[in-house]
């Protein structure tokens, strides 16, 4: 079946099923599936449809990308990147007499300034830009969350990881993943709080699982964040 609503128009099949209220079930592929109470008038299950448009849509779209994967970045005017949770165009500007090749988050946009017009050179300004800004974010949270524990991290370090999003040895020295820079700031406060957490217990027993919930009770929220979008923070 299919449904037009402000502009746009879906694909939905509906289940008739033994249950009390409408759900609305997106798959892996982006199929959507309404099951419905028995008996259930089809303007019930439009106004169910209706009322979470948005959300149905933005979710149809997630779905679709993830089986697509990541896709090819190309580093000119418009391409967009992700930025603390949004995406953002890039903007690029020529300039001989700079320092340095830098970026500027202004305006909604992430203005890159290099001496030369070299793909290999943007994308490293912007790989440097995140490592700089994923630096800040991470030692601003230690520091918003440091009166939840009796010990301090020793280091904080940065890296290019490309399994984990942070770790944290024995000798209490704390080490992030730069891509953490395009994820909300609330989802950095939960790598944070996680390794954190494991100043105080290094595994993750149910202990280190109390102690996450107890800081952080809603941290299941940023796993999945963290889950349903890592395929697409890459420069």
């Amino acid at each position: 079946m299919t449904h037009t609503y402000l502009g746009k128009t879906v694909h939905y099949e509906i289940k008739y099923k033994n249950r009390t209220s409408i759900g609305i079930m997106i798959d892996g592929y982006g199929n959507i599936e309404v099951q419905a109470p028995k008996g259930t008038p089809d303007e019930k299950v439009i106004k169910a449809l209706e009322a979470n448009w948005d959300l149905i849509r933005q979710k149809v779209k997630e779905k679709k990308e993830m089986l697509n994967g990541p896709q090819e970045k190309v580093y000119k005017d418009n391409e967009n990147f992700l930025f603390l949770g949004n995406t953002y165009p890039i903007k690029i500007f020529q300039d001989i007499n700079i320092t340095n090749d830098h970026i500027v988050f202004e305006e909604d946009k992430l203005k890159i300034y290099v001496k030369q017009l070299d793909e290999d050179k943007i994308r490293q300004t912007l790989k440097r830009f995140y490592y700089q800004k994923c630096k800040a974010l991470v030692e601003k949270s230690i520091s918003s969350y440091q009166n939840n524990f009796k010990t301090k991290p020793r280091s904080i370090r940065i890296s290019d990881s490309k399994t984990t999003w942070g770790t944290c040895d024995s000798e209490l020295q704390l080490t992030f993943n730069w891509r953490l820079a395009m994820a909300p700031p609330e989802v950095i406060d939960y790598v944070v709080v996680h390794e954190m957490c494991h100043m105080v217990h290094l595994n993750h027993d149910r202990s280190f699982w109390r102690l996450v919930g107890k800081i952080m009770p809603d941290y299941k929220e940023k796993e999945n964040w963290l889950s349903l979008s890592n395929w697409k923070m890459t420069v």
